[in-house]
């Protein structure tokens, strides 16, 4: 039986509403992951290190995407809960259109400066031509990335996650398959990574385009539009949070890679990329859970349903509590294992990366809290709470953290600098939630 945004929801339920989402971001986020095995275990750990020092730019331009589609969802599931059908497809085909305008004019830019942009990320000799090949080729098809960003949220409010999750399963497959035939069978390095890559965001992001320009069974279409400023920075100011969030994690990790190379060169490049790859990994349950109850969340607060908000919030924090829990145990008691997949064949490389995981482990017993409240305020429309949340948590205080905290600890500062960031942001989550409990009667 389908579930509807206007029902009550179980566990059982809420799972199931929420899984193909959550499955979603993990094959999307297993892009960079298989880009990672390939390159490090079959072009070398400088190749790897350039990797994994351009990719935050790339997710910083495409941080775009995430707004739109977060920020929009949550209007359009609101003004669907309204019952105003007609204009919930128009604002959905006007922001659409803004994301693939938008993206084509910064894609441009970055691609004549990315030398620059190489240079200015802290791209020694050894690595700089790695990292602007690598830089243009995936830059070139950022459009798609950033359609199949904002189709994440879009396509679970359009009650069609399962397709989203085929999308994402079938674009991470192809990308998985090219890595092996472009890296690996045919040996065309970090170029036949990028391209890998590059195949598969095309993927995950024209099909969404090509459903809904069709008549389809959904509750979504594009249909012709104009611009409706309005409507637009709503939505902006909604989606600020996750646009922050990414935007401020991009910028965190460049921080982080010219702390570490000044600590340990290219090593601790690559060992941060490992550490991130498992983030990805793990984050990817708790926005996917974020994106898949945005809608839940926007529905009912529009509809008015007080005592189901009541219900989901609840139930998301059990949820919540007993995944983090999960997630550090397996990151400690497999940091050695987890490690061996990407830098087996460096043991002093190995050493560092293992202790880093263990460390940076314990952040996610906090995270999961802090993604899923920016995600409850920007269900119920508040842009403002949501943005707080997500840049004190992805900037203000990682970036004291990163830059106090080796003063005194060394690298090992480094990776406690998240934890630390994450314990000081669910303290003002907290804050938060009880001075807005009357205002939204959850």
């Amino acid at each position: 039986m389908k579930i509807k945004l206007s029902d009550h929801f179980t566990y059982k339920s809420l799972l199931k509403f929420v899984l193909p989402t959550i499955f979603m971001m993990i094959v999307t986020s297993i892009y960079s992951i298989v880009d990672g095995f390939f390159v490090s275990n079959f072009v070398g750990k400088n190749a790897f290190a350039a990797v994994n020092l351009i990719f935050p730019i790339l997710m910083a331009v495409g941080a775009f995407g995430f707004m739109i589609g977060t920020g929009g969802s949550a209007l359009v599931a609101k003004t669907m809960g309204e019952g105003d059908r007609e204009k919930a497809n128009r604002y959905f085909s006007m922001m659409t259109y803004v994301v693939i305008i938008f993206s084509l004019a910064v894609s441009i830019i970055c691609f004549i400066f990315m030398p620059q942009i190489s240079r200015a990320l802290g791209a020694s000799d050894l690595i700089f031509a790695d990292c602007v090949l690598y830089g243009r080729i995936l830059i070139s098809v950022e459009c798609f990335f950033m359609l199949q960003n904002s189709f994440q949220s879009f396509l679970v409010t359009a009650g069609k996650a399962g397709l989203g999750l085929g999308i994402s399963i079938s674009a991470g497959l192809c990308n998985i398959i090219l890595d092996f035939l472009l890296v690996y069978v045919f040996d065309f390095g970090i170029a036949g990574a990028a391209a890998a890559t590059a195949f598969s965001q095309i993927v995950g992001g024209i099909i969404p385009v090509i459903y809904f320009a069709r008549k389809n069974d959904s509750l979504l279409r594009l249909v012709k539009t104009k611009i409706e400023l309005k409507a637009l920075g709503k939505a902006c100011l909604n989606g600020s949070s996750e646009m922050l969030t990414n935007l401020s994690n991009s910028i965190v990790s460049i921080l982080y890679n010219l702390q570490l190379i000044k600590l340990a060169a290219e090593d601790g490049i690559s060992a941060y990329g490992v550490v991130m790859y498992v983030s990805f990994i793990f984050m990817a349950f708790f926005f996917g859970y974020a994106i898949g109850v945005n809608p839940i969340i926007g529905y009912n607060y529009g509809a008015k349903n007080s005592n189901e908000l009541k219900n989901v919030l609840k139930k998301s924090l059990v949820l919540t509590s007993i995944v983090s829990i999960a997630m550090l145990t397996i990151a400690v008691t497999f940091s050695n294992p987890i490690s061996n997949i990407f830098v087996e064949y460096d043991a002093q490389l190995h050493d560092m990366t293992s202790n880093a995981l263990k460390i940076y482990s314990f952040s996610f017993l906090f995270c999961g809290f802090n993604i899923f409240s920016s995600a409850f305020f920007t269900g119920l429309n508040n842009g403002v709470v949501s943005a707080i949340i997500s840049f004190t948590r992805t900037l203000i205080f990682q970036v004291a953290a990163v830059m106090i905290l080796p003063i005194f600890l060394g690298i090992n500062g480094i990776w406690l600098a998240i934890t630390a960031a994450e314990s000081a942001t669910l303290i003002l989550t907290i804050i938060f939630f009880i001075t807005n409990k009357k205002k939204y009667n959850y």
